[in-house]
């Protein structure tokens, strides 16, 4: 299959709106209309509950993983590089997914699927950092945030520097960005916390 093919169906496997899916199918409602609006796993538990969420944080987390796990054994190129080539069209799927009118989630969990193919070891330092500090602050914004921060430099100390490392620093850029609001309301003291259920939705 030639490498343009895959990267389209990467792209489309990452766009698959899933957390949409699950607020549609769940109770016929837009998450984007409901909690902070992102179609993410996070607003899904706090819309949803936790069952919806953890099917939604698992198809995404695959959404990632598959493409960049097989992919690169059906371009016939042996290019072991393509890999990040996929992994990184499933995330900008995820995030601009052609199916919501380029709308959707901020990577995250996509973009761990991508490394627990590429860096599995660097990507549990990552989530050990993200699970200590959301069960400090049940914050999951402050966990996300500082995974991603920490992934470039475990990636760093377990393969070194290369393209996995490089795509480590701009999947890590890319999430700050994605979170600026979320930054915002830190600052002033508004961020969302686990354990309240968005106003309005029963």
């Amino acid at each position: 299959m030639s490498v343009a093919l895959l990267l389209v169906a990467a792209y489309l496997v990452g766009a698959t709106p899933t957390s949409y899916l699950a607020g549609r199918l769940a109770r016929g409602i837009d998450l984007r209309e409901h909690g902070s609006g992102n179609l993410g796993a996070t607003n899904t538990l706090r819309v949803l509950g936790w069952q919806y969420a953890l099917v939604v944080l698992a198809v995404d987390v695959a959404k990632g993983w598959a493409p960049t796990h097989f992919f690169p054994a059906w371009d016939g190129r042996a290019a072991p590089e393509w890999a990040l080539a996929y992994g990184s069209a499933a995330v900008l799927g995820h995030v601009f997914s052609v199916w919501i009118r380029f709308r959707g989630g901020k990577g995250v969990a996509t973009g761990a699927g991508v490394f627990l193919a590429l860096a599995p070891t660097a990507l549990l330092a990552a989530l050990a950092v993200w699970a200590v500090l959301v069960g400090i602050t049940r914050i999951v914004s402050v966990g996300s945030i500082a995974a991603a921060i920490v992934l470039p430099f475990a990636v760093l100390a377990t393969q070194g520097t290369g393209p996995v490392f490089w795509l480590a620093v701009a999947l890590a850029v890319f999430v700050l960005y994605a979170h600026r609001s979320n930054v915002r309301r830190l600052l002033r003291g508004e961020e969302h916390r686990l354990g309240r259920r968005a106003e309005g939705v029963r």
